[in-house]
């Protein structure tokens, strides 16, 4: 997994009124916290920052201040509910070598068998722990030939090496399901036979 460098400034400028002014300048307000440390408030640069979140579980190295460089995992991210911009981050600290539960997002490859089934993803993403600066960032399951009734549980997910579950084997991820056939209103049906003899 790569690190992404981000250059952020410590902030001591809090609430509304201040988070406004720091995104009107393309950046992002985001608060530095873990390993026992009193939470350090960050100004961000907003693009490299929304880049970099495009990768689920980014390992970030935080050039603070051009004084102190840290490494940091997104923990939480808020986003405006219309136009989709950051509106704040919360960064874990992290170490190198130092043990991290996450969630990587589930893929799928391959068909299922014919017929009319779906595929209900009870998990969209699988917590695991991993090495801080080996998060894999996402895992594929293939698919291929399942049919309803068919499940795939987090045992049966191939992981990276050094990456382990952190929930159940047994847990459900993905299931198969047989489509449910919409029955015509009877009306409906009485009018197209008509038509036909017509």
């Amino acid at each position: 997994m790569s690190e992404v460098k981000i250059s952020a400034a410590t902030r001591t400028e809090f609430g509304k009124g201040a988070a406004r002014r720091i995104r009107r300048e393309d950046k992002v307000p985001g608060v530095l916290y873990g390993h026992g440390s009193d939470p350090l408030h960050l100004t961000l640069p907003g693009h490299d920052l929304l880049m970099a979140l495009r990768t689920p579980n980014v390992l970030i190295a935080l050039d603070i201040d051009g004084k102190s460089n840290e490494l940091a995992i997104p923990k939480s991210v808020q986003r405006d509910p219309l136009k989709g911009f950051l509106e704040h981050v919360d960064l874990l600290l992290v170490k190198r070598g130092e043990q991290v539960t996450v969630e990587i997002p589930v893929h799928t490859e391959g068909e299922l068998a014919p017929g009319a089934f779906l595929l209900e993803h009870v998990l969209n993403a699988l917590p695991v722990e991993a090495e801080a600066t080996h998060i894999p960032e996402s895992v594929t399951v293939s698919i291929e030939g399942l049919s309803a009734g068919d499940s795939v549980l987090a045992k049966d997910i191939k992981l990276p090496k050094g990456t382990t579950l952190t929930v159940e084997d047994d847990t459900v991820v993905l299931q198969v399901l047989a489509a449910q056939a919409e029955e015509a209103p009877e009306g409906e049906e009485a009018a197209e036979g008509e038509a036909a003899e017509a």
